[in-house]
């Protein structure tokens, strides 16, 4: 069977780690709350600045999202400047920051629900 769109897409995963961080289930270090988005950091960081950005409604991942989400999407693009700033990262073009988004398991992607790593800080954690 096929898994669409619309079945991955949905308010709440009661399974997800993410949608219990999300609720305040599981706790974390936030950087940023809104009605719809979360921002926190990473567990395991690869960089001095390494945080996740996640909608707040389960998307399994961004091959799960559908035009609907393009605001969203476009609020968590525009939001990763500000926030990497934010937590240290040196300002463009010196500085900056990697945006990344690991989609499926040949894609690297561990956690099912849409999220967006942002990376940055003094090198030599190049990965």
């Amino acid at each position: 069977m096929i898994e669409t769109a619309s079945a991955l897409s949905h308010a709440h995963d009661d399974n997800c780690i993410f949608c219990k961080i999300a609720a305040g289930h599981i706790p974390s270090r936030k950087v940023y709350e809104d009605e719809a988005l979360l921002a926190f950091h990473d567990i395991a960081p690869w960089a001095p600045v390494h945080f996740l950005i996640i909608p707040k409604r389960h998307i399994a991942s961004l091959a799960h999202t559908q035009p609907a989400d393009a605001a969203l999407l476009g609020r968590i693009l525009t939001l990763a400047p500000q926030l990497a700033a934010q937590e240290g990262c040196n300002p463009y073009p010196a500085g900056g920051f990697r945006v990344q988004i690991n989609t499926g398991e040949e894609g690297g992607q561990e956690v099912h629900h849409l999220h967006v790593h942002v990376i940055g800080g003094p090198r030599p954690w190049k990965k």
